[in-house]
């Protein structure tokens, strides 16, 4: 029976590292989000930007997030700023952009899906996803007996930081559970591989709180009845943890330390689009590397076209997305006369969309994309689309 497993990626310090993209001279410096319309950097007269601190903060607003080097002091999420203040007075503050951060959560999530068939979303900064069926994630590599689902998590995490500017930090192990602790093991940019073998070692000497569903009331009421740790909390029996929180809880707390937990990944919401899309090791240009991109756009919508059938569904939309060697990302998107599943068709119309699109510059990133899906089941007699013949394409 193969490994089970499961992979939590949580973004690092999501909403202070989208703004360091949009102001990349604050990096390495504390800084905190949760400011409101007023904290808006002002742009000088000599190009520069004059940033709000936190020793000028007055109200009742509280942290959103912060850098790892406002962390230092002592600033988190969820922290009052004028407490914030005190502990790091000379912090930048900004302000809040939810726009932007739901943007780029739905960017890194797209990129996720390139690489494997389903997420199970659970907020605007983490997902957990399965590797346990992914081509070669039972292997070995060399002396790591883990090193077929470790290079698959590498490469999901690269590709992230690729496709976003971003990076992120991914627990793989048996379990959402145990994935869920070991994503916070080594941030930032950390791959942490745990199982069963590594609970006593790697587990148990951590606070009893890392388990995510201890809470500050359970915590406290643990460390009341002399148990701090997540080993002291395996270490003690089962039937007393149940006199001490009830027997639905307390059996919970005597699963959970020992790293046990069976919850299946939940993909109750049906995809809204599909995505395939891949990064260069070098920037690519339509006219110079003519060939070798024609190779890859067809390898796409073939992929593509496998994922629509393996999830049977069909779609009605094609898209394509390049990301520029600026950076810059340009779409472009196109509705079909009839829903298909066919690689064919899709390359053609994906090819609409590149006729559409600039291609001057040198590009990192191609992407393909299918949209407004509907299952192959409820499609019923419809038409699904038919090879309309090959279009002289950039490339």
């Amino acid at each position: 029976m193969p490994r089970r497993w499961i992979a939590h990626l949580d973004m690092d310090a999501f909403f202070a590292s989208v703004e360091l993209l949009r102001y990349p001279e604050l990096r390495g410096q504390p800084m905190v989000v949760g400011g409101g319309a007023r904290h808006q950097p002002e742009l000088q007269a000599d190009g520069t930007r004059r940033f709000a601190r936190l020793r000028d903060y007055v109200g009742r607003g509280v942290a959103t997030t912060a850098t790892y080097e406002a962390r230092a002091f002592g600033v988190h999420s969820g922290i009052g700023l004028m407490k914030a203040a005190a502990l790091a007075p000379d912090a930048v503050l900004l302000p809040t952009d939810f726009d932007e951060y739901k943007r780029m959560s739905r960017l890194f999530k797209q990129t996720v899906l390139a690489h494997v068939p389903q997420i199970d979303d659970r907020g605007i900064d983490e997902i957990y996803f399965e590797l346990t069926d992914q081509p070669g994630a039972q292997d070995a590599v060399g002396d790591d007996p883990h090193g077929g689902a470790r290079a698959i998590a590498s490469r999901i995490q690269q590709a992230v930081n690729a496709a976003t500017g971003l990076s992120c930090s991914i627990g793989l192990s048996p379990n959402k559970l145990l994935s869920k602790i070991c994503s916070d093991l080594e941030k930032p940019r950390g791959l942490t591989v745990i199982t069963e073998a590594d609970i006593a070692t790697r587990i148990w000497p951590l606070p009893a709180k890392r388990i995510n569903g201890i809470g500050p009331k359970a915590s406290a009421k643990l460390e009341s009845l002399g148990i701090r740790t997540i080993g002291e909390l395996a270490a003690a029996e089962p039937h007393w943890l149940i006199e001490q929180f009830g027997r639905s809880y307390g059996a919970w707390l005597a699963a959970a330390a020992r790293g046990h937990d069976e919850r299946p990944l939940s993909y109750s919401r049906d995809p809204k689009s599909i995505s395939r899309e891949t990064t260069f090791e070098r920037d690519l240009h339509a006219k110079h590397d003519r060939e070798e991109l024609g190779g890859i756009f067809t390898w796409l919508c073939e992929r593509l076209a496998d994922d629509l059938r393996r999830k049977g569904v069909v779609a009605k939309s094609v898209g394509v997305k390049l990301r520029q060697d600026d950076f810059r990302i340009v779409t472009r998107e196109i509705t079909m006369d009839a829903y298909t599943a066919d690689a064919t068709v899709i390359r053609r119309h994906a090819g609409l969309c590149l006729k559409r699109m600039p291609l001057e510059r040198r590009f990192r990133l191609l992407g393909v994309r299918a949209g407004h899906l509907l299952s192959a089941e409820d499609l019923a007699d419809a038409p699904t689309g038919h090879d309309e013949g090959q279009l002289a394409l950039p490339f």
